[in-house]
């Protein structure tokens, strides 16, 4: 090789690689840190080239290293931040359903409708027509089912409606009739772009119904629940891990769970026919209260995981 050509090359080399002598695999397999010579050079090209420790560009220490998994807890989901809460104060009826954002908990008393911090403070509240039933929320807004009319009644004297909220300042943002809701519109859920709404139940029907509307709320389709009678029927509604799950009044009080086509899956004595909601990581949020002569009506929510025997239970705070 001519040995400008040679020289040339070497330059090149040494100017990638920093050393005082380049080191790389000689013709036998073994290291070499000897001065590469031009009739070396055609052998060493292509081959591996091997840098001292001491001259490799320095890495983080173990410690200096961004934490990995184990070192710091992963990202939560939104609803992580839900905790048994007790909603401030009070109000003239008893609590008919909750749910929620991810900043706020929205509960429905019957005559009032309250908006608190997922802390349970107190961020609005407006008297609202009776009665208000179970809730939902849905794209900013809140979607509450609605009857004026004669709850229950066996002729199907109700009045059924869904009122639309707006979730910022609680400003009614619609009216929607629905009158295929024959015994009075008690509850309301979402699910696949639909919305479903439940009801009341005269003594004597062994089967709930379900009613589904698109977005618009036209009517599509009515849903047979065959669950056995359930007292007034299905009073708070959720879809969650690909199962309805429907609280319903009783002593005990009843969980009604069924597949997204309605086919039942259990009935379980487990209450919350005051209010459910399933949470993003799994877990619902399941509501309580009671009401004191004088005192008015209170509500509270509390964490609940599903349970093979029970249908939920609730666990403590994690």
């Amino acid at each position: 090789m001519n040995r400008r050509l040679c020289r040339f090359w070497l330059l090149a080399l040494t100017s990638i690689l920093p050393l005082p002598s380049a080191m790389a695999w000689g013709p036998h397999g073994k290291i070499t840190e000897a001065p590469l010579a031009c009739r070396m050079l055609e052998e060493a090209i292509g081959r591996v080239w091997v840098v001292p420790e001491s001259h490799q560009p320095r890495t983080a220490s173990r410690d200096e290293e961004t934490p990995r998994s184990g070192r710091e807890k992963p990202p939560q989901p939104p609803s992580a931040g839900f905790r048994a809460v007790a909603c401030e104060g009070a109000c003239p009826h008893h609590l008919q359903g909750i749910c929620v954002d991810e900043e706020a908990i929205y509960w429905s008393f019957t005559t009032m409708l309250v908006k608190t911090g997922i802390d349970g403070k107190l961020l609005k509240k407006i008297p609202v027509a009776n009665h208000h039933g179970d809730p939902c929320f849905q794209g900013g807004k809140l979607y509450v089912a609605v009857n004026l009319g004669k709850f229950n009644d066996p002729q199907g004297k109700a009045d059924s409606w869904v009122y639309v909220y707006h979730a910022g300042d609680l400003s009614l943002a619609a009216k929607h009739p629905v009158p295929e809701v024959f015994h009075g519109a008690g509850g309301i859920g979402f699910q696949g772009g639909r919305f479903f709404v439940v009801g009341g139940l005269p003594a004597g029907v062994e089967e709930n119904y379900v009613y589904e509307y698109d977005a618009e709320f036209r009517f599509i389709k009515k849903h047979i629940v065959n669950s056995g009678h359930t007292l007034l029927g299905i009073q708070t509604a959720t879809f969650a891990l690909g199962r309805w799950w429907f609280g319903c009044y009783g002593t005990p009080q009843v969980l009604l769970v069924t597949d997204e086509q309605f086919r039942l899956l259990g009935r379980y004595e487990f209450g919350c026919s005051l209010g459910i909601v399933g949470l993003a990581d799994g877990r619902f949020l399941v509501a309580g209260g009671r009401c004191e002569k004088d005192k008015g009506c209170t509500g509270n929510a509390r964490l609940a995981v599903p349970d093979e025997k029970s249908g939920l239970r609730f666990v403590a705070n994690e």
